[in-house]
């Protein structure tokens, strides 16, 4: 790869500079493969999006820098806050004063997944100050796999809604305790106990933003129609705004973008629609999200050992998610066989996780590469399995509109006619 960028750039001089019309290219052909993976094999456009990404990385795609700054590293925490804006926005803190034991049913399944990530890592005589980040990163499922799964499925109903909402809730924590985390990494050997203070001032700065923006919003939908492009823009821009500045004061601009979504939820509890528009770009954000993703990941260095470590964090991950949603799921109103398919759910990782990973090689020079050569091998895996068994786990559900398998050219218009007339719900 890097012989053909020499030779190219002898005589190509794109007034923009070759990486972007190396970038134009990776997406481009990500958009194919999606496109023709989900045409023929009713398997979710992410998992297309995720191949290319990873094998361009593997073939030595130099058009992401590890670890991720400047404008890569701005356009995934846009993408992640976009996605996490809209999931928060589906998470009616009303919802919890009536069901009480799903808020429970999600704490009880990330205590539970940072235990056994912790526990079984630590048996492998992995070093706690890196088992602990570790295990903190184990915490977050991925809103942004789940919500394009149910977007190309079609897919609603009661594991859908609930594994959206744990995994919202699991990314707050892991997004708040990840960033404290990694703010106290340059003080050597601290542990999660002396983390405290740390997670109050991410989480009080990231409460101020959101707050901010949630406000502002709705000030503006009061005046603005929400089906309106100025609507959308207004919108994206805000979260830009914010995305910048939490990060700049001390916050987390992901932690942020959730809790503001949450925020206008209460504040503005009657369903507003995202404009077309909004949906187009986000849908592009969320494209490069998962591209960005896969093409950093693809670059770690993979042995037997890490191989070892990657199989066991994996492995131990799911099973404490599996039975943390079944211990939790007393009281709350769900089946065992849906609390089964809930859990199955919950797997994928993907963009928050690597965005976790980037701030601790950035805090530590000697603790951080050790995550990373842990973490990057499995979130390129849970970005794909996850949005396999994410995808099987609806359709065993039951709760996809459409069959799984190849999609006919007249179905194809069909849905295409449907989903442009569709908006994303905040």
């Amino acid at each position: 790869m890097n012989e053909i960028m020499a030779i190219w750039a002898e005589w190509i001089k794109p007034s923009a500079g070759l990486p972007t019309v190396q970038w134009s290219i990776l997406l481009a052909l990500a958009a194919a493969a999606g496109h023709l993976l989900q045409r023929y094999t009713g398997l979710p456009k992410v998992v297309g999006y995720s191949a290319i990404g990873a094998l361009a990385g593997l073939a030595g795609f130099t058009g992401a820098v590890w670890p991720l700054q400047g404008i890569g590293l701005f356009l995934l925490e846009l993408g992640v806050a976009v996605v996490l804006f809209e999931a928060g926005g589906r998470v009616p803190l009303r919802w919890f004063r009536h069901n009480p034991m799903v808020l429970v049913q999600s704490l009880l399944e990330s205590a539970l997944t940072f235990g056994a990530v912790y526990w079984v890592l630590s048996q492998l005589e992995v070093r706690s100050v890196v088992a602990e980040p570790l295990a903190l990163l184990a915490m977050a499922a991925s809103p942004a796999v789940l919500s394009r799964v149910v977007m190309d499925t079609r897919a609603s109903g009661p594991v859908t809604e609930r594994a959206l909402v744990l995994s919202t809730l699991s990314t707050l924590y892991a997004l708040t305790f990840c960033s404290a985390r990694a703010g106290m990494m340059h003080r050597g050997e601290q542990y999660l106990s002396e983390t405290f203070y740390p997670v109050l001032v991410v989480l009080g700065l990231s409460v101020v933003v959101g707050a901010v923006l949630a406000l502002t919003l709705r000030t503006a939908l009061r005046v603005m129609s929400p089906t309106s492009e100025n609507t959308a823009i207004l919108l994206l821009t805000l979260i830009a705004a914010g995305a910048a500045l939490a990060a700049h004061f001390g916050g987390s601009a992901p932690l942020a973008a959730l809790l503001g979504g949450m925020l206008l939820k209460q504040l503005n509890p009657r369903p507003w629609s995202w404009p077309r528009q909004m949906g187009t770009a986000s849908s592009m954000l969320t494209m490069l999200m998962f591209v960005l993703v896969s093409v950093v990941a693809a670059q770690a260095d993979w042995s037997g050992q890490v191989a070892g470590l990657v199989a066991v964090l994996l492995a131990a991950r799911g099973a404490a998610k599996f039975v943390g949603v079944a211990l939790g799921n007393v009281g709350t109103g769900a089946s065992w066989k849906q609390a089964l398919w809930v859990g199955c759910a919950m797997w994928p990782m993907s963009s928050v996780a690597l965005l976790l990973v980037s701030q601790f090689v950035v805090a530590s020079s000697s603790l951080g590469p050790r995550i990373a050569s842990i973490a990057l091998p499995a979130i390129l895996l849970m970005e794909v399995l996850g949005a396999i068994l994410a995808t099987v786990a609806i359709y065993k559900a039951g709760e996809s509109s459409k069959p799984w398998g190849p999609v006919s050219l007249g179905a194809q218009a069909g849905d295409s006619r449907d989903q442009a007339g569709e908006t994303h719900g905040a």
